[in-house]
This record gives structure tokens, C-alpha cells and sequence, in this order.
């Protein structure tokens, strides 16, 4: 039956099977780092952006140097925030990037804040 399998030499035998299981070994270590490292990071980067353009005068904000304060100004020209901190309002100035928070509870409406899932439809 297999007679042709008998007659190839001893280093070609299956060498297209194995490169095909190389090939989509490859495939899913790069498709596991993109969903498990980039994909996240990318949202996460989407997610500050959003943050950070959404921001308006008399947000309670922290920064990333932990310095918490109420926003007074926004200079969209420079891309930066001028903010008042503690009982002798202080005025400092700096950039949107180094915003960490919004701690300002802001309305949103009912449909934005909930997230429906696959399983949530089921429920009722």
C-alpha cells in the first residue's frame, strides 16, 4: 500500500507535515501574544485618550505623580491643564498626559453604563 513511503530517503519523510505544524505553531504563538499583550494595551491607550479629551473645567483629577487637584482652565493649543490644589489654591500647569484619574462622577446614561454580554440576554 505504502510502498512509496519506503523508497524516499530517511530525511524527507514527512518533512511537509511538520513544516505545516511549525507554520500554525507560529500563527498561534503571535495570534496568543496579540489577544493576550497588544490588543489589551491598545484599548487601554484608547481608553486614557478618551479620558484625557473628555476632561472639562471642575474635574477633581489625579496626576500621575499622585498631586490631586480641581481643573481651572484647559489650553487646548498646548495640550495642557491648568489645575488648583489644596486649601491655599495653588495654580499649577501641566500636560493632559500626566492625568492619571477623573474622580469626578460624571451622569452617564443608563445604556452607556451597562454592558450587555453574551450571557446577559438570557437573563431575566
Amino acid at each position: 500500500m505504502n510502498l512509496h513511503l519506503l523508497d524516499a530517503p530517511a530525511g524527507q519523510q514527512g518533512g511537509s507535515g511538520s513544516m505545516i505544524l511549525m507554520i500554525v505553531i507560529y500563527v498561534a504563538i503571535f495570534a496568543a501574544l496579540y489577544f493576550f499583550l497588544i490588543r489589551p494595551n491598545s484599548k487601554k491607550k484608547k481608553e486614557e485618550a478618551q479620558l484625557r479629551n473628555s476632561l472639562e473645567i471642575g474635574d477633581e483629577i489625579t496626576t500621575i505623580g499622585g498631586i490631586m487637584g480641581r481643573v481651572i482652565a484647559i489650553k487646548d493649543d498646548e495640550d495642557a491643564v491648568i489645575i488648583e490644589t489644596g486649601s491655599d489654591r495653588n495654580k499649577m500647569k501641566m500636560k493632559k498626559w500626566c492625568i492619571s484619574s477623573v474622580d469626578t462622577q460624571k451622569e452617564q446614561p443608563q445604556a452607556a453604563t451597562e454592558k450587555k454580554g453574551f450571557f446577559s440576554r438570557f437573563k431575566k
